[in-house]
């Protein structure tokens, strides 16, 4: 089984979105043996989803229940083939403090075609408008769908 762990700050909104699109979109796809997770360099005591967040996955018919935030470890990083983030500064972060899994990580933006590393931020909406929810889930289900096609 192939493990991949969606991360960004609080795990509340961006990373918990993309698990959720990836694992439905797996699904949809019949695609077996890969697992998707999440988790956040911010430790949040196990906060619920970002309800608008969940709103926008529930709009699209994806599951928006259960979710509770948890910290990145190092005792997940080593169940996990590939650590996908939402940003590069949070890829920095992860390699800066778990050298020994560089070779691991990766911008979930960087499956797109046309991908920029100097635009390859999946921006936080967090308190923001629902016009920045919306284009955050934009940007995730296209880079799932891009990261699909290389299962």
């Amino acid at each position: 089984m192939t493990s991949i762990l969606f991360v960004c700050n609080a795990n509340i909104v961006r990373s918990f979105m993309a698990e959720r699109i990836f694992n439905e979109r797996l699904s949809r796809q019949s695609i077996n043996g890969v697992s998707a997770s999440s988790a956040g360099l911010l430790d949040m005591n196990g906060a619920v989803a970002d309800p608008t967040a969940r709103q926008i996955l529930a709009e699209h018919g994806i599951d928006d229940e259960g979710h509770v935030s948890r910290l990145l470890t190092e005792e997940i990083l080593r169940e996990t083939d590939l650590v996908l983030t939402m940003e590069m500064s949070q890829l920095q972060k992860i390699e800066a403090q778990y050298p020994e899994f560089a070779s691991e990580l990766r911008v979930l933006k960087s499956y797109l075609p046309d991908y920029d590393i100097h635009q390859g931020d999946i921006a936080d909406p967090y308190r923001r408008s629902l016009f920045h929810y919306r284009l955050c889930f934009a940007e995730i289900s296209l880079s799932v769908e891009a990261l699909i096609k290389c299962i």
